[in-house]
């Protein structure tokens, strides 16, 4: 199973580039990882990706448990060509109550349980056969004399009367399979009749004569060394296994329905077994509902986030490895100890940059280009009050590496995702944006980078309406945007209407819709502190 990397819910190019960049570490040092992300990355995000050929990583959109993550019968099920008595000593082995049944591509059709079997053998006539030659071979551990069919269909009888009494008053066809010892008159009446299949018991003789006739009328033949009333009891179970099937219609699960939801539906129904497909219905399984107690989470680690809410729905349901973040302690929960690693610089890919050296891992071009993009992101290259000597150092090394000149590239990065072009007010809203919880309260906070705030504020009121609208929706006590300009070194900052008692209270005085905020870059230093305190008190 592959441990999954991933940032927060909004991925921003830190978290992204993060995710790419440890996941990379991580299977150097022999691990098996992955790089995903919650959501679309932004504009920024993408120009980086393009400009250092690097993969944008796949979408995950949860981390619950699901069918494919449960110990359930895998590989459970049989053809619907095998044998009634295959089914029933392959429940008989594998303490099973049910078993799917499969076309040959594998294409679930069916499922039979061992009530069907106990009602099959004990209410059927067992006088007709819809089975193969090979099926009653392994049934009735037989011998092959002569075969010209691949499937033998028919009406079973049984020479129990005298031969005298049989041959004047049993008429015999293609349609019969027979059932007899070595009673040479029967048998030569029955090869003459182009009887379907004979069927000797007690490892009864045939004469040459009779088998030259049988050849010459393609009469199949088998030898066992069952006598006639044994044959007679377990002949019906060479069936095919598909001719009791009851329920072909069942219900069924795909590998990737959700636990929760198979145990909802289980509580209504109260099955034992269910039948297990993919999404082209191919049977992959059997699940016994005992099995969910057999499991193994998806193995996570967490990148430039340790916020609940920030993180993948079903967090709860996976096994946290690592948490990697510069961010403060948040909501995260594990039940086991996990390596925790949180320090106070501008960027996660700063930390992962450290963690190459300390490893003593090399730094390839394009990774070194994932890391100085995550670090110039969030540093706002360099000039946000978040940047430490740490930051400095990284990016003066990764960008010899990475063969750029950090300031230029920086630029056209941050520009790159500035453009408001095809955005709406909600893209512009959670293009960066997270949310944060102070005990019952949840706020969220959204942060977006421009070079021309008028773009804007030219439809503030709609803004201001989409932000009325998202808060009301998703009940957040406080919902704010800040619209940073760099070369400014400040941020304009929209809120919903019912929190502007509370912006106020972050900054002791009157703050207006679209009012400028000088020297507030950094959303984490300057802005959630300030929430943080309003809340708190």
């Amino acid at each position: 199973m592959k441990t999954m990397i991933f940032g927060h819910k909004k991925p921003d190019t830190d978290s992204v580039m993060a995710a790419i960049s440890l996941s990379y570490l991580e299977n150097k040092c022999g691990k098996d990882t992955e790089p995903r992300v919650l959501s679309v990355p932004n504009k920024e995000t993408n120009y980086a990706l393009k400009y250092f050929n690097l993969e944008e990583p796949d979408y995950l959109n949860d981390v619950k448990l699901q069918l494919k993550d449960v110990n359930y019968h895998k590989d459970f099920f049989l053809k619907e060509t095998d044998s009634i008595f295959m089914g029933y000593q392959y429940m008989l082995d594998n303490e099973l109550t049910g078993l799917p049944i499969v076309k040959e591509d594998n294409d679930f059709t069916g499922l039979i349980t061992i009530k069907d079997l106990s009602r099959t053998m004990i209410h059927e006539n067992g006088v007709s056969l819809n089975t193969s030659y090979k099926n009653l071979l392994d049934v009735l551990e037989g011998e092959e004399v002569l075969k010209f069919d691949d499937e033998i269909s028919g009406n079973i009888l049984a020479a129990a009367y005298k031969s005298t009494t049989f041959l004047e008053n049993i008429k015999l066809s293609n349609n019969n399979i027979l059932i007899l010892g070595d009673r040479h008159s029967i048998i030569e009446y029955a090869v003459e009749s182009k009887t379907k299949l004979l069927i000797i018991t007690g490892n009864g003789m045939i004469k040459d004569e009779h088998l030259e006739i049988a050849k010459k009328n393609k009469v199949n033949i088998i030898r066992t060394k069952y006598d006639t009333y044994r044959v007679s009891r377990v002949i019906s179970l060479s069936n095919y296994i598909k001719t009791m099937i009851r329920s072909y219609n069942p219900t069924k699960f795909i590998d990737t329905d959700y636990v929760d939801d198979v145990i909802e539906i289980n509580n209504k129904l109260k099955h034992t077994n269910y039948p297990v497909v993919d999404k082209n219905n191919k049977c992959l399984g059997l699940l016994r509902i005992t099995d969910l107690s057999d499991k193994s989470p998806k193995e996570v680690i967490l990148v430039d986030h340790n916020e609940k809410k920030q993180t993948a729905d079903g967090i709860e349901e996976a096994t946290i490895l690592e948490i990697i973040d510069h961010h403060n302690i948040g909501s995260i929960t594990t039940n086991q100890p996990v390596n925790f690693r949180n320090m106070s610089v501008g960027s996660t890919c700063t930390i992962i940059y450290n963690l190459f050296k300390e490893r003593n891992i090399d730094i390839p071009k394009s990774i070194a280009g994932a890391l100085l993009s995550g670090i110039l992101s969030d540093t706002l290259i360099l000039k946000s009050p978040t940047t430490t000597k740490k930051d400095e150092e990284a990016v003066k090394n990764l960008s010899k590496i990475a063969g750029v000149d950090y300031e230029n590239y920086g630029m056209d990065l941050l520009k790159a995702g500035t453009s408001l072009d095809g955005m709406s007010h909600e893209d512009v809203l959670y293009n960066d944006f997270k949310l944060y919880t102070v005990e019952d309260s949840t706020f969220g906070v959204g942060q977006f980078f421009t070079m021309n705030f008028d773009d804007i504020k030219k439809d503030m009121d709609g803004y201001i309406k989409t932000l009325d609208e998202v808060s009301e929706a998703n009940n957040y006590d406080f919902l704010a945007l800040y619209v940073t300009d760099i070369i400014k070194n400040g941020s304009y900052v929209l809120y919903n209407t019912k929190a502007k008692d509370k912006i106020d209270l972050m900054y002791g005085k009157d703050i207006s819709e679209g009012d400028f905020i000088e020297k507030c870059v950094s959303r984490k230093k300057n802005v959630i502190p300030l929430v943080m305190d309003v809340f708190e008190s």
